[in-house]
């Protein structure tokens, strides 16, 4: 069943299509903390990656994503961006997992926390 989903689809992983060509073509250029690899092909005209688990456009973090878009030309992974000490860590899109954020109040929310709305009762 996997080798026909590969066959077939491309977001349970990389196609056979993109596997060819990136064995034939693909240059690694680096690795990110999520395990996603980045690739160039040989006249470094075009950029890809190839995720290592589900395939979420916001699991490439802004540097490696300014780098797939040819923002700037420097390699995340030999010359990493200068950082700023206000700026926060990248965190992949957590909707519809587990991990996903739910306000106080919600009925998803774990917490039990009461909110100060009161139900109109009538007298």
């Amino acid at each position: 069943m996997k080798f026909i989903l590969r066959m077939l689809t491309w977001w349970n992983g990389q196609s056979f299509g993109t596997q060819i060509f990136t064995w034939r073509n693909g240059v690694l250029v680096g690795e990110d903390a999520l395990g996603n690899k980045y690739f160039t092909n040989k006249d470094k005209s075009k950029r890809w990656v190839i995720y290592d688990g589900p395939i979420e456009g916001s699991r490439v973090s802004p540097d490696w994503h300014g780098w797939l878009h040819h923002t700037f030309d420097e390699c995340p992974g030999t010359t990493p961006l200068p950082r700023k000490s206000w700026e926060k860590s990248h965190v992949p899109n957590m909707s519809g997992t587990n991990a996903a954020y739910h306000p106080p109040g919600s009925i998803l929310s774990a917490s039990s926390a009461k909110t100060d709305y009161e139900a109109w009762q009538p007298e």
